[in-house]
């Protein structure tokens, strides 16, 4: 697996879940641990429970309170924390 492969890390309990191909493998490792270790400018921490890959993104769309909804090519939808909403708005100068 390579890491441009993944659309998205997932919370799954104690452990993580990785998402790509059609794949879904679990890690022991938790997704702070993940974000220490990740290209910023490639992974985005949307909320307490996923981190996404930018270069998967399709669309991003508003959403309530002022938070984002993003879908993934080939994959999910992900509801970006009011948070986190406006930290990509600056990251993508939105």
């Amino acid at each position: 697996m390579r890491l441009a492969e993944v659309w998205l890390f997932e919370i799954s309990g104690s452990y993580t879940q990785i998402y790509f191909d059609q794949h879904r493998p679990l890690i022991p490792r938790t997704l702070q641990h993940l974000e220490q270790r990740l290209d910023g400018r490639v992974f985005f921490r949307a909320n307490r429970q996923q981190i996404i890959n930018l270069n998967w993104v399709e669309s991003i769309e508003p959403w309530f309170s002022n938070t984002l909804k993003i879908r993934l090519r080939g994959g999910p939808e992900v509801e970006v924390s009011r948070q986190q909403s406006g930290r990509f708005r600056e990251l993508l100068s939105l």
